[in-house]
């Protein structure tokens, strides 16, 4: 089966967003300082562009956590293979995620960082799919709204391709399996 990719949110669209985010959580934080930890793998490239234009201490940490395999829907079992290296508590934290859909990962994460005692926690996400919640997960700051439909760029993948995309495209299946 082939994709086709059609361009959902545009580059210019998705910079000029990230750059808004930057400047309202610097403002809710000035004089402090963050740790904005990236959900690997496709958080990536939202975290280092978000993170480039904060105006406030910012330090990265990472984990991987993951309720996908190489398929279009959530398995529904969440699973973390790398777990943060430093600790968080007393600190502002903000978890930063590509995709927002079921909220069964992002709520079992959420209840997880906080039983680690940070001084506030926040989640950020750039893209939200309201209509695929199953699990309610309170999103402090969203980039984009989206319909649900399978979309890929800017870290999100499909099978680990197309994360290199510069934009939010969806992806289309054309064909079958035997061309």
């Amino acid at each position: 089966m082939k994709e086709k990719i059609s361009i959902m949110i545009s580059e210019e669209r998705v910079d000029q967003r990230i750059a808004e985010l930057a400047k309202e959580i610097s403002a809710e934080l000035e004089g402090e300082s963050v740790v904005l930890i990236c959900i690997l793998k496709g958080s990536v490239f939202f975290t280092c562009e978000l993170a480039k234009r904060m105006t406030i201490p910012v330090t990265l940490d990472f984990m991987c956590v993951s309720s996908y395999g190489n398929g279009t829907k959530s398995s529904g079992i969440v699973r973390i293979s790398k777990d943060l290296d430093q600790s968080i508590e007393g600190k502002n934290v903000i978890v930063i995620e590509d995709i927002i859909d079921s909220g069964r990962t992002l709520s079992y994460l959420m209840e997880l960082l906080k039983a680690r005692k940070p001084k506030s926690l926040r989640l950020c996400t750039l893209l939200d799919k309201p209509d695929r919640r199953v699990i309610d997960v309170p999103v402090d700051y969203t980039g984009f709204e989206i319909e649900d439909k399978f979309v890929v760029g800017y870290g999100l993948d499909y099978a680990q391709k197309y994360r290199n995309l510069p934009y939010i495209g969806v992806v289309e299946f054309i064909g079958d399996e035997d061309e």
